[in-house]
């Protein structure tokens, strides 16, 4: 009998530190080199020109079919599937039912009685755990991805999956073509032809840029990237390599890393004795400097991610009455943390010396756990949580995604960023010894704005003393 989830987190004398001295760092990007050209180039791609992202590798797809497939699917979201219909996509956050969030994914409504889930496994696992268990008469099908795969199946998936994005990828896409790409609305789908392959393609956007998800049989992937490339010769579009991928979010605002709210709750016990012990949940790690002995407190709500706005109550669905009392209480808002230039240097110079030295801040993308857990403070209390940190050229600085109080939310508030573990670290492989610093920060919108960089840069300097 294999061991479940609930076997393996019953041994733990602490979840907290179980998951935070796991043996695995952060999320990787199988399937592409590092860089294509270099990062910086890249990341300017999306900004300036155009750039094409290969999602081929790195996600889990679940195809779910069968004539109860919508009404499960609709009660395992907090959103409303009210005019949901085929050749549309939307968010699908699904909570426990004590409220806290699973995970988070997109939800592609492919034809009658056919969906696909795309994005990382717990979410996934959570829908099969209901496809088995459930009343329902559907079907799933799980496409692994490529990292979880032996390596005699990693060479091919169910589907490709490109995302073209930047101010010239209408321009490429109407050239690979041959003729204008189709005007859809946000998070619409069509299909369109590509080299004579018939491709579906999901109107997509990155931090106010306009884009294309395109996806399809795993047959046409050379026919369709090699179109692509070709036909975005004349339009500075640059390839993402995995460096640059992990670090786009930073500029959308779209954390990627809530952590599974499954550990503890009776809502999902039976779910935990379901999974094996090898599933995501019993496999992530957990890092950074926000540290408590209740698992509890890492588990994130809809509002908490920036989703409140999304959760709607016309509808049955798991985790209804927790969110109902939810509702109206304080919440966390969603923001990006510009880190202060001075302190990015006082850090990075840590590392040109003998002795004490910071935290390592790597270059695009600073994460070196799957959920990174940073302590947000004001006055040395922790006013919020940093889930992501990183640096973007476009912006010119390191960015984090944050989620603070509302009493700290306001662009322009001054606070800072604990940054790195206490007692010279934990374990993971991705962790070297190294001591705690404050980096000062000022909360921005989400997607980061220029406009809030302008009207503080050059006051809260002279304010500091």
């Amino acid at each position: 009998m294999t061991a479940s989830l609930e076997l393996k987190l019953n041994a733990q004398t602490s979840i907290v530190d179980f998951l935070r001295n796991q043996q695995v760092g952060p999320n990787v990007y199988p399937g592409v080199p590092a860089e294509y050209t270099n990062w910086r180039d890249e990341q300017r791609a999306w900004a300036e020109t155009a750039i094409l992202f290969n999602q081929s590798f790195h996600m889990v797809d679940l195809l779910v079919t069968g004539p109860g497939a919508f009404d499960m699917l609709a009660w395992l979201a907090p959103n409303s599937f009210k005019g949901f219909v085929p050749d549309r996509a939307k968010q699908f956050a699904p909570v426990t039912p004590e409220g806290y969030v699973i995970g988070d994914v997109i939800l592609f409504y492919l034809a009658e009685n056919t969906f696909e889930l795309v994005g990382r496994a717990p979410t996934i696992e959570w829908v099969e755990y209901w496809a088995a268990t459930g009343k329902w008469d559907v079907h799933v099908e799980r496409d692994e991805r490529t990292a979880a795969r032996p390596l005699d199946q990693q060479g091919h998936r169910r589907n490709y999956r490109f995302q073209l994005q930047g101010p010239n990828a209408m321009a490429v896409l109407e050239r690979a073509m041959g003729q204008t790409p189709p005007d859809l609305k946000f998070f619409h789908m069509t299909t369109v032809g590509i080299a004579g392959a018939q491709v579906r393609a999901l109107r997509h956007g990155m931090a106010g840029q306009p884009g294309y998800e395109l996806f399809g049989p795993w047959q046409d992937y050379d026919t369709v990237r090699n179109a692509l490339i070709a036909a975005g010769q004349d339009f500075g579009l640059k390839l993402s390599g995995g460096r640059t991928y992990s670090s786009n979010t930073l500029e959308s605002g779209w954390i990627p890393s809530p952590l599974p709210a499954v550990y503890t709750g009776e809502g999902t016990r039976a779910f935990r004795e379901w999974l094996p012990a090898n599933a995501y949940a019993g496999m992530c790690s957990v890092g950074g400097s926000f540290v408590s002995a209740n698992i509890e407190d890492y588990y994130l709500t809809p509002w908490d991610l920036g989703y409140g706005h999304m959760v709607k109550f016309d509808h049955d669905f798991v985790g209804r009455a927790a969110l109902e009392a939810m509702k109206d209480r304080p919440h966390r808002r969603k923001v990006t943390l510009a880190l202060d230039n001075e302190d990015i240097v006082r850090v990075m110079s840590s590392m040109l010396q003998t002795g004490d030295k910071a935290k390592f801040l790597e270059f695009p993308s600073a994460v070196y756990a799957m959920h990174p857990y940073d302590a947000v403070l004001k006055d040395g209390q922790t006013v919020g949580l940093s889930t992501w940190i990183g640096y973007t050229v476009n912006a010119g600085r390191f960015l984090a995604l944050a989620m603070v109080d509302e009493s700290v939310a306001e662009p322009g508030t001054e606070v800072s960023l604990l940054w790195g573990e206490p007692d010279g670290g934990t374990s993971k492989p991705t962790v070297e010894r190294h001591v705690q610093t404050e980096i000062r920060a000022v909360v921005s919108p989400v997607p980061y704005s220029e406009v809030a960089r302008d009207s503080y840069a050059d006051g809260w300097r002279t304010r500091r003393g």
